[in-house]
């Protein structure tokens, strides 16, 4: 399964947007993802990838996991995967 493909995929559906619309660069702000869209996401991306991403809904900041944009997502995913393996 191809990461970055895959965390497109879900952060368009939740965005309501085509998956053309969202790039490496776009930020979760610029797709028009809230606080909520994110905890739904960030579950999805969860379940895609049977991983837990260390992640404080109620603190966003405070998380080890950059949420920065798509590429930093992409990456952290991928770093838990190879942890994982």
């Amino acid at each position: 399964m191809n990461v970055k493909t895959k965390v497109i995929e879900i952060l368009a559906e939740q965005a309501v947007l085509a998956v053309s619309d969202v790039t490496q660069e776009s930020t979760l702000e610029s797709l028009g993802i809230d606080s909520l869209g994110l905890v739904e996401s960030i579950f999805a991306i969860e379940e895609a990838f049977d991983i837990n991403i260390p992640f404080n809904a109620n603190d966003p900041n405070e998380s080890d996991f950059d949420i920065s944009n798509v590429a930093a997502i992409v990456r952290g995913i991928e770093k838990l995967l190879s942890e994982n393996a």
